[in-house]
């Protein structure tokens, strides 16, 4: 971590010193006079597509966007309504000035990352967050499955995303509630037919090589992040391994009778010593996830975010941009972690003030990253079965959506810092 942050600040400090020209720059200022917060990451990624360098101003005006001023970016701009103005050298160093003299930095983002998200083809009856920010906010990406993941097709994507998804193998535990409905049947009926396509004789195994597969992709290099229920079910499958955790009712044999004495926490990203919900009729994985006391709180609760030193640790700097400290919580199938559950050596980004609940962190794995938020829809509180998609046109200016896409653009700073 201390040399990933001294590479950050040596490329900011290099192109802070080539920058303070008379040329003019367009600023996407990111506080509460943005119209349009979710497009204005798009306008970003957009200049990157094009090799035109963005600079992201972290902690300045809510994390703003600084660029050279080109007619295109400009009409990009007003076309999706991104609020932002046009300024000279002085005002430009002014800028420079005041982030060198605060608690902000500035990091050079360059090349737009390779974006994948982990779905399946299948119409799923709930919506997925990440990719309706991506949609509404003009980001390219491409849908990947378990079959692209184990044939090893990861490492033409920088960024993976994984959302509402059962990496236990227990179809999301919804066997008590849905299991005489259609989607519920060919959602089984999927990923059994993938699993014996693969020589796997149950889905749990299937998705135990997954979620390992994944891991090594994340060791590699990848930047991984997960939401709602694909946060505690990866972690659970990366500890169970190859041990049977799931009840009879999902692959036809009971879950082996020692199977919490093999859970090795060493072998997982973000949690330790939790302990698992064996029982098929609950709908709950283990006590990881903290949505029955924080259903109970209601929908007036807000997480905090913390804020960290820009120019010491950017990374989550980077991740927690936004025109708030205070966001609204959301709820899912996992809605935020137990904070005795989370390991020592994960970064934790955001909490429920007086509680014990966790709901965003951050950490390493060999060359890459992982970051896990927990619930499923932040402009939706309780987003139930059946629910139709969240309109984020009426959601333009949210700060809960704002993290994901935070989480969008930080590969194009950390690569170029892997290199140097």
């Amino acid at each position: 971590m201390r040399t990933l942050i001294f590479c950050l600040s040596l490329i900011a400090t290099a192109h802070l010193c080539c920058s303070t020209s008379s040329a003019e720059k367009i600023l996407i200022y990111m506080d509460l006079a943005q119209m349009d917060h979710l497009r204005s990451y798009g306008v970003a990624y957009w200049a990157l597509e094009q090799e035109w360098p963005v600079e992201w101003l972290l902690n300045y005006r809510g994390g703003s966007f600084l660029m050279d001023q080109h007619p295109e970016i400009e009409k990009r701009c007003r076309i999706d309504g991104v609020t932002y103005t046009v300024i000279g050298g002085v005002e430009v160093a002014r800028i420079y000035d005041q982030i060198q003299n605060s608690n902000m930095d500035n990091i050079l983002l360059e090349k737009a990352p390779r974006v994948a998200v982990y779905i399946p083809d299948n119409k799923e009856p709930w919506d997925d967050a990440v990719t309706l920010a991506l949609e509404y906010a003009k980001i390219p990406y491409e849908k990947v499955w378990d079959a692209e993941v184990l044939k090893g097709r990861l490492t033409n994507y920088d960024w993976l995303h994984l959302h509402h998804e059962d990496f236990t193998g227990q179809f999301g535990k919804f066997y008590a509630s849905f299991r005489n409905t259609d989607w519920y049947k060919k959602d089984v009926a999927m990923n059994t037919k993938t699993a014996r396509r693969f020589g796997f004789k149950k889905v749990s195994q299937l998705k135990h090589a997954v979620a390992q597969t994944i891991k090594r992709y994340v060791g590699n290099g990848g930047f991984l992040f997960s939401m709602c229920s694909a946060t505690d079910t990866y972690d659970i499958a990366l500890a169970a391994g190859n041990v049977d955790i799931v009840a009879s009712v999902y692959d036809g044999d009971p879950p082996d009778p020692d199977c919490e004495k093999k859970l090795d926490y060493s072998k997982t990203f973000v949690f330790t010593d939790f302990k698992l919900v064996l029982d098929p009729l609950k709908y709950e994985h283990s006590d990881i996830d903290v949505t029955s006391t924080a259903s109970i709180r209601g929908p007036d609760t807000y997480f905090s975010l913390f804020e960290f030193s820009a120019k010491y640790d950017p990374v989550p700097t980077m991740l927690t941009q936004d025109h708030v400290s205070l966001v609204k919580e959301f709820l899912g199938q996992n809605s935020g972690f137990n904070r005795k559950t989370i390991k020592k050596s994960v970064v934790v980004m955001a909490e429920v003030l007086g509680t014990e609940e966790i709901k965003y962190v951050h950490g390493n794995f060999g060359m890459g990253t992982f970051t896990f938020l927990g619930g499923h829809d932040p402009e939706d509180y309780q987003h139930m079965v059946g629910d139709p998609p969240t309109r984020l046109e009426l959601h333009k200016n949210s700060p809960g959506y704002r993290l994901i896409l935070n989480n969008i653009l930080f590969p194009a700073a950390k690569k170029k810092e892997q290199k140097t």
